[in-house]
């Protein structure tokens, strides 16, 4: 039962590979032909309302992706729990994707950046929504992870095969939202095909059991809002005091970094599952011996390597946002950590609470280092890469701490 759980998780984080790799060179694919095909402003606003929508992203999910993909393991395959669960959470995410919209509205109405592209902005919105449709957390919870990768592979290998077709420049911009969402109505269908194959049948469940589902989610939710202060809302504040050319760069180090950090996360959402069940403090020890020789590696490339590797990606006329990649390296050494001592470690023996407190600790230090850079008018991009850094670094040594506190709780 071992070997067969083990090889569970190694297929899982196996395909999540596929995955992020896949999300990994895709957007690397196109980036550098949008960098190029449309002019410095017009990258600085397709990245800034990227930034933006994860808000959007993150209300919608509302902590589905960890909660709900507790409920499916829980399940154990009752085809009728999974079916009310998919009902339940479903519900839960259309009211909140009406909250989403309504605040969507309110900052294209006060953000001036937003508010000279607003069908642009709208347009985004639809990703997030049809996401809802997905149901990424029940094939998480069911360990089918090949779905995920399959479903993803087909929604971007659409929208990025069109925008080398169909974007040439600026005046094609509100063709870049709408060609993700068409490969995300694909991808929907595909998905929908899948889970009839599974003889899974949604069912809607109560108001109230909907309500109970969202009071038992928030507190993931709250943890995964807070971890936005780290990339969200810093671009928030750069699109409104720094220059459209600022925005660009800080955009174009984001989009690298995320990719790096996309990276991590087939390991942390490959073990979860597996760590809920098992509570296996040996998996986890492999998994930090393995991976930090790597990171090392990694980050002696991105320092050494970062002029060529931003002359590749954007550009001679990005050239100047190397040094940025240079500083944010520890930033992605230090992140993986963060994310591996999270949810699949602390969260895998129940605490939440411990969780979301690091996370808001983390996230009230960051906006607090904002509000001091603005007040004392040192907005610029690299003091904003060390406060991320440390902050980070925070969360990571607090969830080091707790996993000491509570390592009787794992089964060696």
């Amino acid at each position: 039962m071992a070997k067969r759980g083990d090889k569970r998780v190694t297929n899982n984080i196996v395909m999540l590979y596929i995955l992020n790799i896949t999300q990994l060179a895709l957007p690397l694919v196109t980036l550098p032909y949008l960098t190029r095909v449309l002019s410095v402003s017009g990258y600085g606003i397709v990245s800034y309302v990227k930034s933006l929508i994860i808000y959007a992203t993150l209300i919608i999910e509302f902590g589905y992706l960890l909660s709900g993909t507790r409920e499916v393991v829980n399940a154990k395959s009752d085809k009728q729990k999974l079916g009310l669960i998919m009902g339940r959470i479903t519900e839960a995410k259309l009211l909140l994707s009406l909250v989403a919209f309504i605040a969507l509205l309110g900052m294209i109405a006060v953000v001036p950046l937003l508010h000279r592209y607003p069908m642009f902005t709208i347009l985004s919105f639809g990703t997030p929504f049809l996401s809802i449709f997905l149901f990424d957390y029940l094939f998480r919870g069911l360990e089918r992870m090949e779905i995920i990768t399959y479903r993803f592979l087909i929604m971007k290998s659409i929208s990025t095969v069109l925008t080398f077709i169909l974007i040439h420049g600026d005046q094609q911009l509100l063709l870049i939202p709408l060609l993700d969402v068409f490969g995300s109505l694909v991808a929907i269908i595909w998905v929908w095909h899948e889970i009839r194959n599974m003889g899974i049948h949604i069912k809607f469940d109560h108001l109230l059991n909907v309500w109970n589902s969202l009071k038992i989610s928030f507190t993931y939710f709250i943890s995964n809002v807070a971890s936005t202060a780290f990339g969200a809302l810093n671009t928030l504040f750069v699109g409104i005091y720094l220059s459209a050319a600022d925005v660009a760069y800080w955009g174009l180090i984001m989009t690298m970094i995320g990719a790096v950090q996309s990276l991590y996360t087939p390991i942390s959402d490959g073990i979860y599952p597996h760590m809920i069940a098992t509570k296996s403090l040996r998996l986890l020890g492999r998994i930090v011996l393995l991976f930090t020789p790597l990171l090392a590696l990694g980050g002696i490339i991105a320092y050494f390597g970062a002029h060529l590797i931003m002359l590749i990606i954007g550009g001679s006329k990005y050239l100047i946002a190397a040094q940025y990649l240079q500083e944010c390296v520890p930033l992605l050494i230090i992140s993986f950590y963060a994310l591996i001592f999270g949810w699949p470690a602390l969260g895998a023996i129940d605490k939440v609470r411990e969780t979301t407190i690091t996370t808001l600790v983390a996230a009230a230090l960051q906006v607090v280092g904002l509000f001091l850079l603005i007040m004392s008018h040192h907005f610029t991009l690299p003091l904003l890469i060390l406060v991320r850094t440390l902050t980070e670094a925070v969360m990571a040594s607090m969830r080091m701490g707790y996993l000491w506190r509570f390592r009787k709780l794992f089964v060696k």
